[in-house]
């Protein structure tokens, strides 16, 4: 007797790659690395003020961050935009439109930098004890 069912194998899930080890001269490079990216008067000022989750206009962060000039935040948030940490849209209309927002991986820089004020409250706490 013959069977019309066909035994069928589910696909195998995709392989999730193992966490990188590091030594502690790999560890101390890619940290290094990462701080590399946030170099610059005005990066951690524009991406706090980007954390939030809202889109924001060009305008709106130059008033927000004091005392930048529009070439200075331009130039920072190329930078941003080209390390993948800032999305940038321009709408095509007149006068034109531009506005950004956090990327996802961006957005996971939040918990991280809000380690270290935690950190560097420590310091005050170890400093008074």
């Amino acid at each position: 007797m013959t069977s019309t069912y066909q035994e069928v194998s589910a696909p195998p899930a995709p392989a999730i790659p193992p966490r990188k080890t590091y030594t502690p001269l790999s560890a101390a490079i890619d940290v290094e690395a990462c701080l590399g990216l946030l170099e610059g008067r005005w990066k951690l000022v524009i991406l706090f003020h980007l954390f939030d989750g809202q889109v924001q206009r060009f305008s709106d962060l130059e008033k927000r961050v004091d005392g930048i000039s529009q070439k200075m935040l331009a130039q920072q948030l190329r930078q941003l935009e080209a390390d993948g940490i800032v999305l940038r849209t321009v709408h095509s209309q007149v006068p034109p439109r531009v506005d950004y927002r956090m990327t996802a991986w961006g957005q996971a820089l939040c918990p991280a930098l809000d380690a270290m004020l935690k950190w560097a409250e420590l310091r005050e706490q170890c400093a008074g004890a």
